[in-house]
């Protein structure tokens, strides 16, 4: 099969560009290098943004079977900030790539969104079939690429499967950026730095490490999962106060954070419910938090003595 992916050079991107690689697939990767170089040797590069309109040009001369969109403005603060800027990227970059499938007579996009999409949950954690909430011009923009997405499949027979994320962590993800929090205290901690809780500890998310991502991912570029919304999370909820402590254990340091005051339109709590995606996919999260942040604190280290 040859795949395209989008967000190559990107964290998750580039753990699933090895994924599909090491399953004897041919890849090509897509990005713009704005927020990672994480390029693997031999592996075919377009060097340009989401939304090119070359893009699809590109696409149908190679023909790949399948799109996995995962390239994203994925800041909630900027897409308030610059609304404009985030639906540049996030909604017509999406349509750009459904073009491009169109254009290369494409099987698939696997379409990546998140659990931003949902706002306040009624309960938790939160079903694939929950309806969607979107509180911010980012969840709005992944909302309407699933929409997207599904018109695509009915005018032109492409298909899809929407892939909603937790909170992914692991290695390559630097705290640079819209980083996530366990990069954020993984590199604090490991240098010295103080650290820092927003609000009393007890907000709560899910995390799922990004090995596990890229199974979901891997699973849904098959025939299964179409027309779908699939959560890929682990159903846990874990709050910042107890990641702290997980992650300084897991780093030998301190477990001593401040406390900041909470920030404006942070969810209280939230964890996504992986049973349908059990179900239509087969796929499971396989690594514990416990093992997968110390698997995350060597890599951080690793990082930290090349640095100097």
């Amino acid at each position: 099969m040859l795949a395209l992916v989008t967000g190559a050079a990107g964290f998750i991107g580039s753990h699933l560009t090895d994924r599909l690689v090491a399953d004897g697939h041919e890849v090509i990767g897509v990005d713009d290098l704005s927020s990672g170089r994480n390029v693997r040797p031999g592996v075919e590069l377009w060097e340009m943004d989401v939304a090119d309109p070359a893009l699809a040009e590109r696409a149908a001369v190679r023909r790949p079977e399948v799109i996995c969109h995962l390239a994203a403005q994925v800041s909630v603060r900027a897409s308030v900030s610059d609304p404009l800027a985030d639906a540049r990227i996030n909604v017509l970059g999406t349509a750009n790539v459904l073009e491009a499938a169109r254009a290369a007579g494409g099987r698939k996009v696997v379409f990546t969104s998140s659990c931003a999409v949902y706002g306040v949950p009624d309960a938790l954690p939160v079903p694939a079939d929950a309806e969607l909430r979107p509180a911010s011009p980012y969840a709005a923009s992944k909302v309407s690429g699933e929409v997207y997405a599904g018109m695509y499949r009915q005018l032109h027979g492409i298909d899809f499967t929407t892939l909603t994320l937790a909170n992914v962590y692991g290695p390559r993800q630097t705290p640079e950026g819209e980083a996530g929090v366990v990069s954020i205290f993984t590199d604090a901690l490991l240098s010295g730095r103080p650290t820092k809780v927003y609000g009393d500890g007890t907000q709560t998310r899910d995390y799922v490490y990004v090995l596990d991502v890229v199974d979901a991912f891997a699973r849904a570029a098959g025939e299964a999962g179409g027309g779908r919304r699939l959560n890929v999370g682990t159903g846990l909820q874990t709050t910042d106060r107890d990641l702290h402590t997980l992650v300084a254990e897991a780093a030998g340091a301190p477990d001593d954070p401040e406390f900041a005051p909470p920030r404006l339109g942070d969810l209280p709590a939230m964890a996504v419910d992986p049973r349908a995606t059990a179900e239509a996919l087969g796929w499971e999260p396989a690594v514990g938090l416990a093992e997968g942040l110390a698997e995350t604190v060597a890599w951080a280290r690793e990082r930290h003595a090349a640095s100097r």
